[in-house]
């Protein structure tokens, strides 16, 4: 198993483009099994996350392959099978992403129940609840939901909101059943998160009829079938918001081109709080600070569905507020117990106490490299942002958990600087 050794000191500088959104080319994947022709997902990055989607696939009678340039090939040639056992399944939670296109296609599904980021329950009830709107029988027996509508899905009005903001996935997967549905659905309460906008364009580019795209209300009139499509997968706007927030907790200069920089608007806005320079262009930003030994404003940030600020920056910030003047307050709303990173951050002298949903965060102007343990995928990158401001040398292990979402993540960091490289002997 590999570990990342992270030796601190270096101020970032230079450049790096966004590579294409994981949250957004995992289901446009599973839609393939929606679709009668080649599906083409062009930007789609380099992760194990994608490798085991396409494993999965495979397993569902979908033919896939990543080219060298990134670009994802898929088709589903005759009926899928409906089978997505556990052995395939655990290892990511999107995998749960074709329980809606199987049992629009097939028009049952057998799908284990799935794995991925360890930091909380995360019920899929929501995903549940839609299908049985629009006509599903579903059950739940030995760590499998099994679906089954013998006579098709059926256009529906369905509510897909939750305690905690609306449900993206839960979204995704009703939304891909609905396309096939006889009739009209109706999704009240849907996603507004850039990665759901970008499936429904993938869709709509396979026939797919979806009104109300980037709203809380999508109408999507069901059709018969669905073809094939060529679509390039949008930005990632976490991994972009993780090389902005490496600038600034080095005092450095980081551009990052090629993404969207209205996604990121409640990231900037917090980084301009904290006293770091931000710039824009129409597909970049640049994050520029005063050197290394910088130390930020401290800010107070609570997680929210988008445009709010995202859950999945929340680790990245908290890291960079472990070095503020001052006390931060962290509040997570969306996933209450995603704090797996926080004792790692202690082990390395930063000054954290939870409070319910809430991380207490007493800056210090000195952190230490340590050995840490990654929980999960932004816990993961959380740590080695601390690496890079800390004394000596930070080893972060089970960094399988960073390769699932940040395509070559120490390569990029080297190449603006960072002193960051792969070795094998991790935990």
């Amino acid at each position: 198993m590999d570990k990342f050794v992270v030796e601190g000191g270096v101020r970032l500088d230079g450049r790096v483009t966004a590579a294409g959104a994981k949250n957004a080319v995992l289901p446009m994947m599973a839609a393939a099994l929606l679709g009668d022709g080649p599906l083409r997902l062009e930007r789609a990055p380099h992760l194990s996350d994608v490798r085991t989607m396409l494993k999965v696939l495979e397993g569902l009678g979908c033919e896939g392959r990543q080219e060298e340039d990134g670009t994802v090939v898929l088709e589903t040639k005759g009926e899928p099978n409906v089978v997505a056992p556990w052995e395939q399944v655990r290892k990511m939670r999107a995998s749960v992403c074709v329980l809606g296109p199987l049992t629009a296609r097939a028009h049952r599904a057998e799908v284990s129940l799935p794995g991925g980021c360890v930091f909380g329950v995360r019920p899929i009830d929501v995903h549940l609840r839609g299908l049985e709107a629009l006509g599903a029988r579903v059950t739940i027996e030995k760590g499998y939901v099994k679906t089954e509508a013998p006579g098709g899905l059926k256009g529906a009005e369905v509510f897909l909101g939750t305690a905690f903001g609306p449900s993206v996935t839960g979204t995704m997967n009703v939304m891909m059943a609905a396309t096939l549905a006889k009739g009209r659905t109706v999704i009240h309460g849907a996603a507004c998160e850039p990665e759901v906008a970008d499936l429904c364009r993938c869709l709509v580019a396979m026939g797919a009829n979806i009104d109300g795209i980037g709203s809380p209300r999508l109408v999507i009139e069901g059709v018969e079938r669905l073809g094939g499509a060529t679509h390039r997968v949008l930005a990632d706007r976490i991994e972009a918001g993780t090389y902005l927030v490496a600038g600034a907790i080095t005092g450095g200069r980081v551009r990052v081109d090629d993404c969207r920089p209205g996604q990121l608007a409640a990231l900037t806005d917090r980084l301009r709080e904290a006293g770091y320079g931000v710039e824009r262009g129409d597909d970049w930003i640049e994050v520029h600070g005063e050197g290394f030994g910088q130390r930020p404003r401290p800010t107070d940030v609570t997680t929210q569905p988008f445009p709010g600020f995202p859950t999945d920056l929340q680790a990245q910030w908290m890291a960079l507020m472990c070095r503020a003047e001052g006390v931060s307050l962290v509040t997570e709303r969306i996933y209450p117990d995603r704090y797996m990173h926080l004792p790692e951050l202690v082990r390395m002298g930063a000054r954290i106490r939870r409070q319910e949903a809430t991380a207490v965060v007493e800056g210090t102007p000195r952190l230490s490299g340590a050995p840490v343990m990654a929980s999960d995928l932004r816990a993961s990158a959380a740590l080695v942002l601390a690496g890079l401001v800390s004394d000596g040398v930070t080893e972060v292990h089970r960094v399988y958990h960073i390769d699932r979402g940040y395509e070559r993540i120490d390569d990029r960091l080297r190449a603006l600087g960072a002193k960051v490289r792969r070795e094998e002997g991790g935990e």
